[in-house]
């Protein structure tokens, strides 16, 4: 069996935005699409005409998929939770270290210094601008 697993964010109406962003820290290919880019007919709502409908970023080993939530009656949550993170494996602390300086220098905070851990390897954590917690783990 062949399998991927790609994470699926239902954004709060920045979308867009948010994986544009994640393409500038990792790298790769995004391909979006707007509702306006499907037959609406049959559609029970009317999404805003710059709703992100899809997008998938394709940065080899980092996949994240997402669209905007559009349901009026129920709005989507803030990316910033406590429930999830995504964790990055590195093979080098510099590697690490690299990836950590991207997301700070474009707005990210260090939520945990990336440093050795009581389990012989590195680890560290940071909030992207968009309340999203990456963390980074490099085996000891």
């Amino acid at each position: 069996m062949s399998v991927r697993l790609v994470p699926y964010v239902s954004f709060p109406g920045n979308g867009r935005e948010v994986l544009d962003y994640y393409t500038e820290i990792f790298g790769g290919s995004l391909n979006t699409a707007s509702y306006t880019d499907f037959p609406m007919e049959g559609m029970p709502f009317t999404p805003p005409a710059d709703a992100l409908a899809h997008g998938h970023l394709d940065a080899g080993a980092v996949q994240l998929a997402g669209g905007d939530w559009i349901c009026p009656e129920n709005p989507a949550d803030p990316l910033e939770n406590n429930a999830y993170s995504f964790l990055l494996e590195l093979d080098s602390t510099d590697e690490a270290e690299a990836l950590i300086e991207k997301f700070t220098s474009t707005g990210s905070e260090v939520a945990m210094p990336f440093e050795k851990a009581p389990w012989g390897g590195h680890y560290g954590q940071v909030k992207d601008k968009f309340g999203v917690l990456w963390a980074f783990s490099v085996e000891g």
